[in-house]
């Protein structure tokens, strides 16, 4: 049996993470916004991109 392994970091409100080996991935909570081969392009790429801050959800209306 093999452990998955999981590296993430922030970086600009944003997730920069790698699971098993795969490609490095920048995301937010529900979008994958690229993918690269090594770490330092994809924290550059997240970098460069405009600080991410969730949006606060609307109040529900009864």
């Amino acid at each position: 049996m093999s452990i998955g392994m999981l590296n993430k970091m922030h970086m600009n409100g944003y997730d920069v993470l790698r699971v098993n080996n795969g490609p490095w991935r920048v995301c937010t909570e529900g979008d994958r916004l690229a993918s690269f081969a090594s770490r330092e392009e994809a924290m550059a790429y997240a970098a460069a991109l405009p600080g991410y801050k969730p949006r606060a959800r609307a109040p529900k209306a009864d």
